[in-house]
């Protein structure tokens, strides 16, 4: 497992968190309950199996709704 914090741009709305919420915990691999879209610190926290995903994968799920990822920290759990 690896844990990974997403820089997403600032967030506007809380519909947004919920959107990006949603499409990270719908990838195959990532560990639904450990997934915590902060809205102040505009960051996705989440811990993930990089043999089923990985965070280039992630990260464009982000990018797919239209939200910008500015740079992603990937540590050994």
């Amino acid at each position: 497992m690896k844990k990974a914090t997403i820089q997403l741009e600032t967030l506007t709305c809380p519909s947004c968190l919920q959107k990006i919420d949603k499409a990270v915990k719908s990838l195959a691999g990532v560990d639904k309950e450990s997934v915590n879209v902060m809205f102040n610190s505009s960051k996705v926290k989440l811990n993930f199996d990089e043999e089923k995903v990985t965070i280039d994968n992630i990260e464009n799920a982000i990018t797919a709704l239209g939200y910008e990822v500015k740079k992603s920290q990937v540590k050994a759990v």
